[in-house]
């Protein structure tokens, strides 16, 4: 099939459409009461959470509001995970898979609640979310599943029947009244909300480093500090990792979404397949009533694309033009998420013997109820309440189970090839080879370097070293980014921290390969 016309640049269609506020910088040394570091779903939940229970709570975001997953999610809100409960029973057991089908569920009918008290307008449509087989051993996860949900009393319905997808399936397995919605719409009628309770925002403000202490102070660039009482870490992947060894125990991971516009469709509820790869497919309503198709897939662990990253969108495109009336692809964009080594995200305490400083991370593509439930658990947290979910999301729960030894030892192991393998890649391009818009690792004399030639000719020329642990970057073509492939940091073309862990950007090298 033809390449299907692509948009030049990835631009999210949440985050093109809704204008949000902007908010300056902070310039000068401050305290608070509660200090949120990450302005996503979670950390915009908790603070106006919080801030409704009088509480004094600033938040600092190292970008823009919801401009890290959020601002780039199929925005499902559902508790219906891919097949998960038949997983989560094996590694955990009956109650513990009930209790993160219900604080998922309970964050679907928080948003609903929310959407309705405070008039948000983010074009909240009730639907069935719906796995679905293409293969007879998809067939066999689903019946398992299908099992695991009876078991847990989750109301959901088997079927054989046509759905309404433009090619065959095996079978279905649908989870009832679930729900989409347009996320920055949601986080940003928040953050208003949040704001007339007191809470103040700053943008392009990155936390570097954490002190402990009788006060926790956090320090920011240019020599800038906030100490406050409590800190929630909710900025996607902890920047304090080294408390709790986050490094180790969260697998980075990149995936891909097309939003294509089309000239008709039926479909009335949310699909996912059980095989791979992923197809994510919803509908989209847009401002004037266009109709889109969004279908998202394609993901991998970050950094290690084994293709130019602008094939896994024509992938997804072809595969809109294969099966819908796409008229155009308007928008593309990829996410990044986290998995965690027994698939339930880390979401209390940061570790033991350091009560003040709570984490939010791992949400592993399914952020919209778990960053919602993040929310609120953090805000119960903060305020000594009781939650019946505090355990099971604890970051501190003890064992590690089976089934965390072999991904901690399958993940690590990972990590410790790609660290070395990129120390004896010795490339044999040059920087004459780049072509306008091309970015690869090249040599200037004995050092190899980051190089990227933009569209007016100009070189952006950086060591092309992460500046977290050290492991060597691999240039991102779609993006125009240097993604680390250890721990998932992503650092722009000039250099600048994308997505953490790393806090410092790359070092920028001349072009007679020393570091400026």
């Amino acid at each position: 099939m033809a390449s299907f016309e692509l948009p030049q640049y990835p631009n999210s269609y949440w985050r093109e459409l809704h204008s949000l506020s902007s908010f300056n910088p902070a310039n000068k040394n401050m305290s608070t009461d509660v200090l949120i570091v990450g302005a996503g779903i979670a950390g915009v939940t908790a603070a106006y959470l919080l801030a409704k229970d009088g509480v004094q709570v600033k938040v600092i975001e190292g970008s823009k509001i919801a401009s890290g997953t959020t601002g780039f999610t199929t925005a499902k809100i559902t508790a219906q995970h891919g097949p998960i409960y038949h997983q989560l029973i094996q590694t955990f057991n009956e109650e513990k898979a009930k209790l993160y089908f219900e604080a998922n569920q309970n964050a679907l009918e928080q948003v609903k609640k929310l959407v309705k008290s405070l008039s948000i307008d983010c074009d909240l449509e009730e639907r069935h979310a719906v796995i679905y087989a293409e293969t007879e051993e998809g067939k066999r996860v689903l019946h398992a599943e299908k099992e695991a949900y009876d078991k847990l009393e989750i109301p959901s319905d088997l079927s054989s029947a046509i759905p309404t997808l433009p090619f065959p399936v095996e079978e279905t397995l649908s989870m009832l009244n679930q729900a989409q919605f347009h996320p920055v719409k949601y986080v940003s009628a928040l953050v208003k909300e949040a704001q007339k309770l007191g809470v103040t925002f700053h943008e392009d403000t990155r936390a570097m480093k954490i002190k402990n202490g009788d006060q926790i102070t956090v320090e920011l660039r240019d020599d800038l500090e906030i100490t406050a009482n409590k800190v929630l870490v909710t900025s996607h992947f902890p920047f304090n990792d080294e408390e709790g060894l986050y490094f180790t125990r969260l697998s980075p991971k990149r995936s891909y979404a097309v939003c294509a516009k089309v000239s008709n469709i039926d479909l009335d509820s949310m699909y996912i397949n059980v095989e791979k790869p992923t197809r994510s497919i919803r509908t989209v309503q847009g401002p004037n009533g266009e109709q889109y198709v969004l279908v998202g897939g394609e993901g991998h662990k970050v950094g290690q694309h084994t293709e130019k990253t602008n094939e896994y969108y024509q992938t997804l495109a072809n595969f809109a033009k294969q099966h819908y009336p796409v008229e155009s692809i308007d928008y593309h964009w990829s996410a990044q998420d986290y998995a965690t080594l027994d698939q339930i995200p880390y979401v209390g305490q940061t570790m033991t013997g350091i009560p003040n400083v709570f984490v939010a991370t791992g949400f592993d593509k399914w952020g919209m109820t778990n960053g919602t439930n993040a929310g609120f658990l953090l805000s119960d947290l903060c305020q000594g309440r009781e939650n019946p979910y505090e355990e099971l999301f604890s970051p501190t729960r003890s064992k590690m189970k089976t089934e965390d030894a072999k991904n901690f030892l399958k993940e690590n192991a990972n990590v410790a090839k790609e660290l070395i393998s990129g120390k004896f890649d010795r490339p044999s391009d040059s920087v004459d080879d780049l072509k306008e818009d091309e970015g690869k690792i090249v040599m200037i004399g004995n050092h190899k370097t980051g190089a990227y030639k933009d569209q007016d000719g100009k070189l952006h020329l950086v060591k092309p070293t992460c500046t977290h642990m050290g492991c060597d970057v691999n240039w991102n073509d779609e993006e125009r980014s240097w993604d680390c492939p250890c721990h998932g940091s992503r650092f722009s073309y000039t250099g600048k921290v994308l997505e953490g862990p790393a806090v410092e950007p790359l070092q920028q090298r001349a072009l007679n390969g020393d570091t400026i």
